[in-house]
């Protein structure tokens, strides 16, 4: 498994054991070091925008004292959103590595495959998402499905 993935699990496993949200962590990594970390934090905050890729780049921008990632690559325990998809892309991140996907997150009650339906055009992104290490991720899926959670 790759080291910053299972930072990125260890970080939404933290996560949804507080109840911030869900099983979603991320890691942002600039030259072999993590810059940022973080994860969902939506019901924490009441704030639907804060998906663990948000609250990464925001921690790498505050860390870097920059709002520019470039030459930074993200790990997130889940397929990014088109919000944070874009977020990655304003942030100037060179390349996302994910674990589930998308259709994955049906499993665990999140609705992203609709925003997916109507957005679309991740083919058009060619090599800038790669999924890696969906078999950990799913084991932290299931873990989430088990426990008393609110979902929204």
């Amino acid at each position: 498994m790759n080291r910053f993935m299972k930072i990125a699990i260890e970080e939404a496993r933290d996560g949804i054991k507080k109840g911030h949200g869900g099983p979603f962590g991320t890691v942002i990594v600039k030259n072999g070091e993590i810059v940022g970390i973080g994860h969902n934090k939506v019901l924490l905050k009441n704030d639907p925008t804060c998906h663990g890729e948000v609250s990464a780049i925001r921690d790498a921008c505050k860390n870097l004292n920059t709002y520019d990632l470039t030459g930074c690559e993200l790990y997130t325990t889940g397929e990014p959103c088109h919000m944070c998809l874009c977020a990655c892309m304003w942030a100037n991140i060179d390349k996302v590595y994910y674990g589930c996907t998308v259709k994955d997150n049906e499993i665990i009650g999140f609705r992203d495959e609709k925003f997916n339906k109507i957005f679309g055009g991740r083919e058009k992104l060619g090599n800038f998402l790669e999924c890696i290490d969906r078999d950990e991720c799913l084991e932290l899926f299931d873990e989430y499905n088990k426990m008393n959670k609110t979902i929204y």
